[in-house]
This record gives C-alpha cells, structure tokens and sequence, in this order.
C-alpha cells in the first residue's frame, strides 16, 4: 500500500502531493515501484494535527481518486478517511477500501462500507490525532489492542461486511511509545491469527527517529527492518511511503523465509 498524502502537513511529505497533478504524479511513481494499493489521504492524522472539515476533505481526495480510476482501472483504491461522508463520496468515486484510524467510530460508517461491498481497515487509536500522545501508557498493550480489534471486526461482520474484507491495524504510533511500537511489531503474527487480514503502517514514524537518532528523512532503513514481523503472513499489507524500497526488501525477506522453513 503506497501512501498518497494530499495534505500540506502530514508529518512525512507534506505539501509534496497536495497538488492534484503532484498527486498523480505520485501515483504513477507508487505504482511503477511496485504498489498494489494507493491510499489517498486529505486530513493529517500525524501527533497534533488538527481537523479538517469536511468539504475541504472532499476536494482534496474525491479529484484525486477519480482520476486515479480512470486512469489505472486495475489499482486497488483506498481512502483514508473517519468521515462518513468523505467515505461516501470517495467509493461512489471509485474507491474500494476505507482506511479508518478511529476503527470505524462515526455512526453509519460500517453500513455504509457494506452497502458498497468495500473494504475496511479497522485501526488501534487512543484518543486523537491531537491528544493521542498525551497517555501512551497500557497494562500490556497487546493483548488491549487486540481486543479493542476483534471487538471492532466483530461490529463490522454484524454491519455486513465480510471477514475477509475486514483488515487489522494495531495503529503504530498512535497512543504508543516506542516499546509500544515494537510490541505490537512483535505481535503481528497473533493479530494475524485473529483470522483477518493485517495491515501495518510504521513507514518513517517519529519511535524510528527516537530508536535511531534519524531526522524523518533518513528513516528508510528503519522503516524496512520495521516490515521485518509481516514477512511470512499470508494476508499482511504494508502501507509505505517508498513502495520501491520496501517491494525489494520483501522479495528477499520473503525468500529467506521460505528457503528457511
């Protein structure tokens, strides 16, 4: 899944693609590297971020997605988004996934992802993009970010979606500190054993930068030994801002596993 940001402050490459032309430039560069998925984003979900409302969300992806439909039938679209109304308007463009950091929280949101068939990516959040760093705190967090999950996948099957098309996120970074981070990592095959698909997101986040002492753009490296726990799960997705990269590091990673097992 390759990240595609239109927003002028997502914490990575902000401003780079809040053009739309900028956007499908990024796209075609996506998909010539490799990516299955493009996950269109119009709101920054970074630590501090603040709202976008909801017409303003809307001309930045809507655009973005339609274009990206027309030109490349094939893709997989995704829309990231916790707005029912972005979400409407973005699978009656042609999307084919929400991808939703607060688990799918707004009402209707679950219906309206069944009545159009699609996908969604049920996400691990504390609080808010503005407030969620306040308390990263867990008894143990696994086995809380888990449960919030299959809590969440179960609403989601009794709304009408069906479990495959339901995907997990245990939301790196979000309400987590870097050992947080690393546990949930490590987990990955038991979220996996849950019995969705998983999705992971840790490309360049700031727990690489406190691990490494790297500025966010030196945290290639980081961000590839981070997909290391996806290798060898049948139904992982990782959403990535070099699909180039991180493409080749899972060919030989997933090679080494198999020619190890």
């Amino acid at each position: 899944m390759g990240i595609l940001n239109c927003t002028p402050d997502s914490f990575a490459d902000g401003g780079r693609c809040f053009d739309h032309d900028a956007a499908l430039r990024h796209s075609e560069k996506l998909l010539d590297g490799g990516a299955d998925i493009i996950d269109v984003g119009g709101e920054s979900t970074r630590p501090g971020a603040d709202p976008v409302n909801v017409t303003e969300e809307l001309r930045r992806v809507v655009p973005v997605i339609t274009e990206i439909r027309r030109r490349w039938p094939e893709v997989v679209v995704s829309v990231d988004t916790s707005k029912v109304e972005v979400a409407e308007a973005s699978l009656a463009a042609g999307a084919d996934l929400v991808n939703d950091v607060t688990a799918a929280a707004a009402d209707g949101m679950l219906e309206l992802v069944a009545r159009f068939n699609a996908g969604i990516v049920l996400m691990h959040m504390r609080g808010e993009p503005r407030t969620m760093q306040s308390d990263t705190t867990y008894d143990n967090v696994v086995a809380e970010v888990h449960e919030m999950l299959r809590r969440r996948a179960a609403a989601a099957i009794a709304a009408g979606i069906p479990s495959h098309r339901v995907w997990l996120d245990p939301g790196i970074g979000f309400g987590k500190d870097s050992d947080g981070n690393l546990a949930l990592l490590a987990a990955l095959p038991d979220l996996a054993a849950i019995g969705h698909p998983v999705l992971v997101g840790p490309s360049s986040k700031s727990f690489i930068g406190r691990l490494t002492g790297t500025e966010v753009e030196s945290r290639l490296p980081g961000t590839l030994a981070a997909l290391m726990p996806a290798v060898g799960i049948d139904r992982a997705v990782v959403r990535v801002h070099d699909a180039s990269a991180a493409v080749q590091f899972l060919t030989i990673a997933s090679r080494l596993h198999e020619a190890s097992v």
